[in-house]
């Protein structure tokens, strides 16, 4: 067993206030004077994540390490929480679909979690960098040419654009026929949005797609899963899907927006690239503010703090990142030294491909319109109210109406020359794949109108 963090000397909080609710429009207004109070009690206090539901939140940079790089004194399987156990957490409340325990590698510790991850990061691994480029491109072409036109030239890029950016690159990824593209994008949003039924929109599309890859397999993420030497039984391959989705496209979408905002803010220095802003905003306004679910196998000191065996332990990456401690230094550290995407045997696996997509996203907006810019300050932007994530409500922005043509996004035919994976050559899903009626009926959701764009129907 290591040796628990030295004591910070600071008083705990006064428990006659009660716990500092970590939800709530005091705390979305001003995340950051919260994580200060947080502080003075020491390296991790009690708050309330959700009405009834308390929790240990380590907002200290060093205390976070400890943690994530602690895999036997701290779990992930959310199957140990006490609370939970004992019929102490509302069934309704919002912290179970966060918290509670799925069969992935989120949730999964040793050799079970060792199985799941290489299935999921050596899959990953087979995505070509150009093809992931170019695919962020061809989204982001088709979603602005969507928008850019409008008389007025102006636009809510969240909603606009960096929401749906990443599903459409996702969907792609995965294999999806326009079909099941559009009812796996109408699953994931509605599971964001709280949609009843959304659970079983998205898992009834990630079956039949399953399903299908087994019949026909693609050259896709789904289909590296399946044939992985792991042996992923289907509802395994299901799981990590759905993981690889929640975890990947709101962050993605969150890190968009904030990025482009703070690059088109009155204080960013004229000539740094768009990417550092994508680094700023993984520093200073994590995408996954508060999570990453510990339960201690014993009980453990932390500083002034006992974290009891099998009582939930979050890590505040948002708070652990702007760690006064650490800012003070941080200009010697490397720019991915954040833990925007957690850290130890649990860091996200997608962590290089995520950076690519929301870097290129950034890029392919400010060249597409060149003479973007926000329409209100920086730092009247209302953010998410929301403990899970560091999300900006809207990000209103203006710029010179365009028409942009519609052939933009698409890939030109492949040379002799180019390879397999070449940028101007992205594999399309197999004809089979595309009923035969399709070019009859109206057309579908967002995931079937960007593949007809980019087969130019």
């Amino acid at each position: 067993m290591q040796q628990p963090l030295e004591p910070t000397g600071t008083p705990a909080g006064c428990p006659a206030h009660g716990n500092i609710p970590l939800y709530g429009p005091e705390f979305g207004s001003d995340p950051e004077r919260v994580y200060d109070k947080l502080r003075s009690m020491g390296h991790s206090a009690p708050v309330d994540i959700a009405p009834g539901v308390e929790v240990e939140l380590v907002t200290s940079y060093d205390a976070s390490l400890y943690i994530l790089q602690n895999p036997t004194l701290f779990v992930r399987d959310s199957r140990r929480w006490n609370a939970l156990n004992e019929g102490r957490v509302p069934e309704d409340s919002p912290a179970l679909p966060m918290m509670g325990y799925r069969p992935n590698a989120l949730f999964s510790d040793g050799a079970a979690h060792a199985r799941l991850r290489q299935a999921v990061t050596e899959s990953l691994a087979t995505v070509d960098q150009n093809r992931l480029i170019r695919l962020t491109q061809q989204s982001a072409d088709y979603l602005i040419s969507r928008f850019s036109s409008e008389p007025l030239g102006q636009a809510e890029l969240m909603a606009a654009y960096a929401q749906p950016l990443p599903l459409l690159v996702f969907g792609d990824l995965f294999g999806c026929p326009p079909e099941l593209g559009d009812r796996v994008i109408a699953g994931i949003t509605g599971i964001f949005q709280g949609t009843p039924g959304a659970d079983e929109v998205l898992g009834g599309a990630l079956a039949e797609l399953i399903a299908l890859k087994r019949r026909q397999p693609g050259e896709d993420l789904t289909t590296r899963l399946m044939v992985h030497s792991a042996r992923l039984s289907d509802e395994e391959v299901l799981h990590q899907l759905v993981t690889l989705l929640s975890g990947g496209t709101a962050p993605l979408a969150a890190a968009i927006g904030t990025s482009v905002a703070l690059y088109l803010s009155d204080d960013w220095p004229v000539g740094l690239p768009a990417e550092d802003a994508v680094v700023k905003t993984l520093w200073n306004y994590a995408p996954i503010a508060n999570y990453a679910g510990h339960y201690p196998t014993q009980d453990v000191e932390l500083g002034d703090r006992t974290l009891r065996a099998g009582d939930p332990v979050l890590i505040s990456f948002a708070a652990a990142n702007t760690d006064p401690k650490l800012t003070q230094h941080r200009e010697q550290l490397s720019p991915k030294a954040h833990l925007a995407f957690g850290a130890g045997p649990h860091a996200c696996p997608a962590k290089d491909p995520a950076f690519m997509i929301a870097a290129t996203a950034v890029e392919s907006l400010l060249n597409r319109l060149p003479d973007v810019e926000m329409r209100v300050p920086f730092g009247e932007l209302a953010w998410v109210a929301a403990p899970w994530s560091r999300t900006l409500v809207t990000v209103p922005i203006q710029y010179s109406p365009r028409t942009v043509p519609q052939a933009a996004g698409r890939p030109a035919p492949p040379s002799a020359a180019q390879g397999a994976h070449s940028p101007a050559s992205v594999p399309q899903p197999p004809t089979a794949h595309r009923p035969a009626h399709a070019a009859s009926r109206p057309k579908g959701g967002l995931f079937s109108r960007f593949r007809a764009w980019m087969n130019g129907e």
